[in-house]
C-alpha cells in the first residue's frame, strides 16, 4: 500500500462485503452501519465472506482511493469479535494483508533512545 502513516485510524468492517460494490457502494458502507465520516482520511477495511478478497477504501489529497487484494490461495486470517467494526493499528493491518494471525502475533519489549538515555542517567547518578 502507498500509505503508512502508523498514526492513521484504521477500521475493519466485521460483516461479509459483497466485492462487487465500488467506491460509492463501500461509501455508504462506512456512512450508514460504520457511522464514519469516509472523508476523514482513515482506512475502511472491507473482506468478503470466503476471506479471498480485501479491499481497502480511504480518502486522499482530493479523492478516494481503492486497494484490493484478491489470494490465489488460502484465506485472510480474520480475527472475528462479535459487532460491527473493529479498530486496527497499522501493523495488525499489515499483518492482515500478509496473513499473519494476529491472535498468535506477540510484541517484544523494545527500548527506545530517550528510554536508554533516562536509564544511564539514573545508574550514573547513583
Amino acid at each position: 500500500m502507498m500509505l503508512s502513516d502508523p498514526t492513521l485510524r484504521v477500521w475493519l468492517y466485521q460483516r461479509p462485503t459483497d466485492m462487487r460494490k465500488s467506491f460509492r457502494g463501500l461509501i455508504a458502507l462506512v456512512k450508514q452501519p460504520l457511522h464514519e465520516d469516509p472523508l476523514s482520511g482513515q482506512l475502511f477495511v472491507f473482506i468478503n465472506r470466503r476471506k479471498t478478497y480485501i479491499k481497502v477504501l480511504y480518502y486522499s489529497q482530493g479523492g478516494f482511493c481503492l486497494w484490493m487484494k484478491k489470494l490465489t490461495q488460502g484465506q485472510f486470517a480474520l480475527n472475528e469479535h462479535g459487532g460491527l467494526k473493529q479498530a486496527l493499528s497499522w501493523h495488525e493491518l499489515q499483518w492482515l494483508i500478509e496473513g499473519i494471525e494476529i491472535q498468535q502475533a506477540r510484541y517484544r519489549k523494545r527500548y527506545t533512545l530517550a528510554r536508554l538515555e533516562a536509564q544511564s542517567g539514573l545508574q550514573s547518578s547513583l
